[in-house]
């Protein structure tokens, strides 16, 4: 790291109004967000004895502001919502391997942060002829296993759960805002040293990026996910920050954007760390929540891994 006094104070306390719920208002209009805020307190009601599968669903919306959404992806996906939990599983994504291992560990309650079949809403009409598809929904009637996703209520957490999640396991919560907790002041780094943080911290081989490894990175601004190319660059437009941290991106967006500012002068990088390394943490922080909410059921994380390989 440079050697120059570092310029960040222990945020515990965040705000009530997501960095991406503001951000979307500044970029401007036409940015449908999936997980908007609402500012309202959330209560805990404790369940007494045994939980069902929907029980632990209702008791994690009490804890989130606004409660119950209208309009969500996060449905049940499989499974009887009033079947007892015997064990229950976090992950990124509920994939064959990670459904077969609940059923090995004898529980049947995943908690899953993305889609299980193939597309954003679980629309599984297009896929009726589909043997993977059978196959995956056989493997989870067989095993009695269902799937909870958990998007946009996690999103809608005081701090942001998934953001919260990764900061704790970048060890970076003192560099965030106390208003964006997106927001980062980080220890002047080079951006080299900024990425092998990131691939030591999140367990990557290798992250895509754009900009002078020897460039000195202070602001940045984490993004995760698939946020898509306008807000992403509607993003460095306002803040103008010396990098950008994303999930995943349109190649054609974000990335020539970042290479056309730095033609043009700008300083600014970007890291493309894939869409699961930033949001894995996110479903940590589930498990750690669960630990807390219902300690009498087993709950594990077992990571969905990369669907990608490198070479």
């Amino acid at each position: 790291m440079i050697n120059e006094t570092e310029i960040a104070n222990n945020n515990d306390d965040f705000t009530r109004r997501r960095f991406i719920y503001k951000l979307s208002a500044a970029v401007g209009a036409g940015l449908i967000m999936t997980s908007p805020l609402m500012s309202s307190a959330a209560s805990f009601i404790k369940v007494n004895g045994d939980y069902t599968v929907q029980q632990i669903i209702d008791l994690f919306i009490k804890d989130v502001p606004g409660g119950a959404l209208k309009e969500t992806v996060d449905t049940l996906k499989a499974g009887d919502p009033n079947m007892k939990v015997t064990g229950i599983v976090t992950t990124m994504f509920a994939t064959i391997p990670v459904i077969r291992s609940a059923a090995d560990l004898g529980f049947n309650f995943i908690i899953a942060h993305e889609p299980t079949f193939y597309n954003h809403t679980d629309d599984t009409q297009w896929l009726q002829d589909d043997d993977v598809y059978q196959y995956k929904e056989m493997l989870l009637k067989d095993n009695k296993i269902a799937i909870w996703r958990n998007h946009d209520y996690i999103h809608r957490m005081v701090p942001d759960g998934v953001t919260s999640g990764v900061l704790a396991q970048l060890e970076w919560q003192k560099y965030s805002d106390k208003t964006m907790p997106n927001v980062l002041t980080l220890q002047p780094s080079y951006l080299k040293e900024v990425i092998a943080h990131l691939k030591l911290k999140l367990n990557l081989e290798k992250v895509r990026y754009v900009g002078d490894p020897n460039q000195v990175i202070k602001h940045a601004l984490f993004i995760p996910g698939a946020a898509g190319g306008r807000m992403q660059i509607g993003a460095i437009s306002k803040y103008k920050p010396d990098l950008l941290i994303v999930g995943e991106i349109s190649e054609w967006e974000t990335a020539e954007y970042v290479r056309d500012a730095r033609a043009k002068g700008d300083r600014v990088s970007l890291i493309v760390l894939g869409h699961i390394a930033s949001e894995e943490a996110g479903s940590v922080f589930m498990l750690n929540w669960l630990k807390q909410k219902v300690p009498g059921i087993k709950v594990t994380h077992i990571p969905c891994g990369n669907s990608l390989s490198f070479m």
